[in-house]
């Protein structure tokens, strides 16, 4: 009997860890990366120095919830499609170690309590654009244009940008030009960082009837949008300087990076020409980084004394 008593917790354990790493990746945590790195050099720059570190952290607690909420979400709607696709085949709802219901009423606990922290922590401006965030990703994205237009990921990338409004609504409270620029920047950036992922995977997405645009178009029409969003991002990005009076630092970053982002576009649209064979991640890869070093730019260079 003691013995039993024992090893309880030591079975126990195992199981418990499992349903927790079940639930986070529920909430897509890389993605939820990605949305951080855009949202706390933002608050930099519209405090134009080191803002308050607690409304800091609560912005991201804030901002970390509601994209858990519209991934979860997200999981819970399209899992039958992700039963049959090779990429998601992993994911909680398809392996079975969450159920339908779990995935349910944890989107919606996780997407209440981010708007009621923001709303109590930062702000009410704040919080409804974390609503307005989760609203537009699982509403308009996943149940509207996902499965009906190739234009899908142009619009439903408006999700993403959100983290930048709310980054700068954290801190002053409204909006200006520099958050709008800055959303157009992420809006703009979305195509070309999300098709070349739907080139690698346009078996999974014809095998579910998702109309990506690398399903519908041919390889050479998506590589020529991904040089056409790339060079218009870059220009975007450029637009920031003169708003916000950015310095060296950042305009030397949206140069350097940007040239490199476009050049990875070309190398893309190149090689589909050539009929020879695409390495799509490469870029996908490339506007990771990209977008990583502008929004690092973004938040250094307001403390530099040039």
């Amino acid at each position: 009997m003691d013995s039993h008593l024992d090893t309880r917790p030591a079975r126990d354990a195992p199981g418990l860890s499992r349903k927790v790493r079940a639930y986070v990746a529920l909430t897509k945590p890389r993605v939820i990366e990605l949305l951080l790195v855009t949202t706390a050099p933002v608050m930099v720059l519209a405090q134009n120095g080191i803002p308050n570190l607690w409304l800091v952290l609560a912005t991201l607690v804030g901002g970390s919830l509601s994209a858990g909420s519209a991934g979860a979400f997200n999981c819970y709607i399209d899992r039958d499609i992700d039963r049959v696709m090779e990429r998601t085949k992993d994911r909680p709802l398809v392996t079975g170690e969450l159920s339908d219901r779990q995935a349910l009423i944890f989107a919606w606990i996780v997407g209440v309590a981010s708007i009621v922290w923001l709303a109590a922590t930062t702000n009410l401006l704040a919080a409804l654009l974390s609503a307005a965030a989760i609203f537009f990703y699982v509403v308009v994205y996943t149940l509207w244009l996902k499965r009906r237009t190739a234009q899908n990921i142009i619009w439903g990338g408006i999700a993403g940008c959100f983290p930048v409004l709310i980054g700068w609504a954290a801190v002053t409270g409204s909006l200006t030009w520099a958050p709008v620029i800055l959303f157009a920047v992420v809006f703009l950036w979305s195509p070309p960082h999300y098709w070349p992922l739907s080139m690698k995977y346009r078996g999974d997405y014809a095998a579910v009837g998702v109309p990506m645009l690398a399903v519908v178009r041919g390889r050479t029409l998506v590589g020529l949008q991904v040089v056409l969003y790339a060079w218009a991002t870059v220009a975007c990005s450029l637009l920031l300087i003169p708003v916000a009076s950015m310095g060296i630092l950042y305009s030397v970053v949206a140069v350097a990076a940007g040239g490199w982002f476009i050049i990875e576009a070309h190398h893309l649209y190149g090689t589909a020409i050539r009929r020879a064979e695409v390495k799509p991640m490469r870029v996908f890869h490339s506007s990771i980084s990209y977008l990583t070093l502008l929004f690092i730019a973004v938040g250094i260079d307001p403390l530099l004394p040039f």
